[in-house]
């Protein structure tokens, strides 16, 4: 795992000094902490100027498998952060093809897939990654990004100088960018709690989409899609329940295998959950002794889940290591929120995945964890509410205005997933069509909301439909008429991609140490998103097929419990501990002068929370870390 940066101009006067290019590359320090490295290209009458710089976590070939990398002749370069999982087969498949290595890394197989198959390589590849690549005879860049998006990749195009980097904020090193926010992405991250691909919170930067890559050739930039799961889909339905049952165990145990390959200490996040106890009990099959496993309890009971972390641990025989965690190393987390995080991104639960990934990386350098599992086996209590939605309105539309009267009444809770905050949350996003509805029901402010809670500056800009284009284009885009298909697509395309993975990113990465996803595995999900949606939620059973095939191999008590998020008590610290902080960054006179929110609205917010009118902690967090992001990055401060 590792953190790259790449400078490309046609300009000489837009060279900066050296010094510059290497403080842009080690803003990345704490994704490579181990090692640093670069290749520069003058600028000539034949091509531009090129600084690749790569800060490296060392975790394949130890000693040889230094960035940037090249071929034998130099003509092409390349940086790379992740993993290829695959890369000892390709690495065969070349050789026999007479391609010469020097090292074992996964690295070098990227260089001479490339010179083999050019940007079809990025088929070949089995795993998660961010990667740029200088084409010397092409005289072009070629930037990727992995299927699912595990690995980050944002850039910029100012004039004729392109820059890409691992996080925006090493772009934002650069002198000349302009730190321009984007009333748009703004607005789309009040309403998602996070901003989609490929827009950032500034107007001129973007992300590469995941599943893509970039040609940067002569100052022009084209950007292409090389995969979808449902592209190599075969119709699943002729699958039995068994069968189907095996083909998805073989493929999971098969994802497993790949992800143990490490020259590092290795171990498990392991929550309690039917998602990590499966990866666990998978990976604890494959290796000699114990496996280390990890997690963290809190003092709340309502939020606390680490009993369920021993008992599959001692049921599946790992090394289980566990800390327990204060509101007090939680709270003290939020002031480094804006440098962890990178833009705006509202799940409150990075703070909880940070302590993992800092206790866990004082054990190991790498982790396996269960992102993944809610999106691909229908997972999240969201699937069963759009069912029972389309029987609320079937049966009780025209009760909707005195259910919701009386469901406002009901008492406001601190407690982690609370009854009158489902209940609330729930009838929120009745009106609105499903895949609407499902952002409505995961975000903060739906449109009515977005318009009261922003300044008349950034009102003007609103616009409904522009606010969930993604929602709409990822909705065409799923070949699968079967609603649940649909939905679990959308969850993977906006709340797994733009919000899970980028929370497990910034948090394992803040702690040098690498997180791998099992359920991404392309194979598996492209066969599980290819299953009938009933193999997955079935009745009112959610991850029925994991649930079944996962019998024996960890307790029934972890497959048949409930659901529990990996939430924070922020209804009860923003009463309590947070309560200064909130006033402080929420306050009439700093919401003014930065002018993009709207200070009385603001203020009933945090006043009606205070107050137990209203719980509104979705919307107080979401605001809070915006202000503690515009304090820290935003010029004018």
């Amino acid at each position: 795992m590792c953190g790259i940066v790449g400078f490309l101009t046609t300009k000489a006067a837009d060279i900066p000094e050296f010094e510059i290019l290497r403080k842009m590359r080690d803003v990345l320090v704490h994704r490579g902490p181990d090692e640093a490295g670069e290749y520069i290209r003058p600028l000539d009458e034949k091509g531009p100027f090129v600084f690749f710089g790569h800060r490296r976590l060392s975790i394949i070939d130890l000693t040889t498998g230094h960035q940037p990398l090249s071929n034998e002749d130099g003509t092409v370069w390349v940086i790379f952060n992740g993993e290829i999982y695959n890369f000892k087969e390709l690495r065969e498949e070349l050789q026999d093809r007479g391609h010469q290595f020097r090292t074992r890394s996964d690295t070098e197989v990227i260089v001479h897939a490339y010179e083999e198959y050019k940007e079809d390589c990025f088929q070949y590849f089995n795993g998660m990654f961010a990667i740029g690549i200088w084409n010397e005879k092409g005289g072009r860049l070629v930037l990727a990004r992995d299927r699912i998006g595990k690995k980050p990749l944002y850039y910029s195009l100012i004039n004729e100088t392109f820059l890409f980097a691992s996080e925006l904020k090493t772009i934002m090193a650069y002198p000349a960018f302009p730190r321009k926010v984007d009333p748009s992405s703004f607005m789309k991250y009040l309403f998602f709690e996070f901003i989609p691909c490929p827009h950032t919170i500034f107007t001129n930067a973007q992300k590469l989409p995941a599943a893509s890559y970039l040609i940067w050739d002569k100052k022009k930039i084209e950007i292409r899609q090389y995969w979808s799961p449902f592209d190599h889909q075969k119709c699943e339905e002729s699958y039995s329940e068994a069968e189907a049952e095996l083909r998805m165990m073989d493929l999971l145990k098969e994802s497993v295998r790949r992800r143990l390959i490490s020259d590092v200490p290795l171990g498990v996040f392991l929550s309690g959950g039917i998602d990590s106890s499966a990866i666990t009990a998978l990976a604890q099959k494959e290796v000699p002794g114990k496996i280390k496993t990890f997690s963290i309890g809190f003092e709340d009971p309502s939020f606390d889940e680490s009993k369920y972390g021993w008992l599959a641990s001692k049921y599946i025989g790992t090394e289980h290591h566990e800390q327990t965690m204060t509101p007090i190393d939680l709270l003290n987390i939020i002031p480094r929120l804006p440098d962890i995080l990178d833009e705006p991104m509202a799940d409150a639960s990075i703070l909880p995945t940070y302590l993992l990934s800092k206790f866990t990386r004082e054990h190991v350098t790498v982790a396996l964890g269960g992102d993944g599992g809610d999106e691909l086996f229908a997972g999240y209590p969201t699937y069963l509410a759009h069912r029972f939605a389309n029987q609320y309105e079937r049966y009780l539309e025209f009760l909707h205005p005195a259910i919701k009267f009386l469901g406002n009444l009901l008492p406001v809770s601190d407690k982690n997933i609370s009854f009158d905050f489902k209940i609330k949350k729930f009838l929120s996003g009745i009106d609105y069509p499903d895949g609407i509805r499902n952002s409505v029901w995961l975000g903060s402010f739906a449109f009515l909301e977005n318009e009261k809670v922003t300044s008349p500056e950034i009102r003007q800009h609103f616009n409904r439909d522009h606010l969930v284009e993604e929602v709409l284009s990822y909705g065409e885009e799923c070949p699968c008429e079967d609603r649940i298909t649909k939905l679990q697509y959308l969850d993977m395309r906006l709340y797994l991609q733009e919000a899970i993975l980028v929370k497990v990113d910034r948090a394992s990465m803040a702690s040098s140490l690498e997180v791998r996803a099992p359920f991404l595995d392309y194979k598996l999900v492209e066969f599980v998103m290819g299953l009938p949606s009933t193999l997955k939620l079935k009745g009112f059973t959610s991850k029925y097929i994991l649930k079944k095939a996962m019998r024996g191999w960890i307790p029934d008590e972890v497959i048949n419990r409930p659901k529990k998020g990996f939430g924070v008590p922020i209804a009860k610290w923003v009463k309590r501990e947070l309560k200064e902080l909130f006033e402080d960054f929420l306050s009439p006179d700093r919401i003014k002068r930065e002018g993009f929110l709207n200070p009385e609205y603001v203020t009933l917010l945090l006043q009606d929370h205070l107050s137990n009118k209203k719980d509104n902690r979705k919307q107080l967090w979401t605001l809070l870390v915006w202000e503690l992001w515009v304090n820290q990055f935003h010029p004018s401060f």
